[in-house]
């Protein structure tokens, strides 16, 4: 009677551990994966951030100065003003005598002028225009005396290296057109094509307005507005090259000449 009530039991047991297996799945059997669900967002409005609030004076940032200013554009007709870099404009010297003595030579801006302070004899200062080569033009400046009255103010055109054009205007009075030239020895000849005297010329320290134009053959002088001279030369016939102006010595060392304005324009 024992033995009989045991096998239903057993067999309750075994029903059971097979239900038991069958709901983990089995061993080898994956379980499937979850559908997945796509939610889709709904575009939210960006909030911008509040602006701040200023209280005080905003602060100015300075830029940075540059080291070097640029170099100015080169101009064929303008007018010069010596008020900031003149770097196109350069200089060169011919000595007068062995006394000459080029180094004691000041040329220097100052106020708007450009200064030949020429404490010595026989000395004459060119100061050319670099960048431009002419062959019709007109060089018009204004000039203040400083200093001693023997001294001259001169004009040119055409310099090149065959020569150039030159009109020399004295303090005292007088004045003279050359043409300068080049001998074999590579020293300049200066040849006188015309001089005189002009009562328009403002002797002493006081100002002075000359112009010169060069015009094909003919060469041209204005003093203080007034038409002077006009030669043609037919010997050197000078074709083109540059323009400039020159401040001289003679025997008296202390000359000192400030120019105001250079003007190059269309004769």
């Amino acid at each position: 009677m024992t033995a009989k009530a045991l096998k239903p039991f057993l067999f309750i047991l075994v029903i059971m551990a097979v239900v038991s297996l069958a709901c983990l799945g089995g061993a080898g059997t994956p379980a499937p994966e979850p559908t997945p669900v796509i939610i889709e967002a709904t575009p939210q409005q960006v909030e911008q951030p509040a602006q701040p609030v200023i209280t005080e004076e905003p602060v100015q940032t300075e830029e940075p100065v540059p080291t070097e200013e640029p170099a100015p554009a080169a101009q064929d007709f303008f007018t010069e003003e010596f008020e900031g870099d003149i770097s196109n404009w350069s200089y060169f010297n011919i000595l007068g005598s062995n006394e000459t003595n080029e180094s004691a030579l000041t040329l220097e801006t100052d106020g708007g002028y450009l200064v030949f302070d020429i404490p010595t004899k026989q000395l004459y200062t060119y100061v050319m225009y670099d960048p431009y080569d002419y062959k019709n033009v007109a060089i018009e400046l204004r000039a203040e005396n400083r200093g001693a009255n023997n001294n001259a103010i001169s004009m040119v055109c055409r310099y090149s290296d065959e020569g150039w054009y030159e009109i020399n205007i004295q303090n005292s009075g007088l004045y003279n057109i050359l043409a300068a030239t080049y001998n074999a020895s590579g020293e300049v000849v200066y040849s006188r094509i015309a001089d005189g005297g002009s009562n328009k010329i403002k002797v002493g320290k006081d100002i002075n307005e000359y112009k010169m134009i060069c015009k094909e053959r003919t060469i041209t002088l204005y003093i203080n507005g007034y038409e002077t001279r006009t030669i043609d030369d037919n010997k050197y016939v000078l074709r083109d090259g540059q323009i400039g102006f020159s401040v001289s010595s003679f025997s008296d060392p202390t000359v000192k000449v400030e120019v105001d304005w250079v003007t190059i324009s269309e004769p």
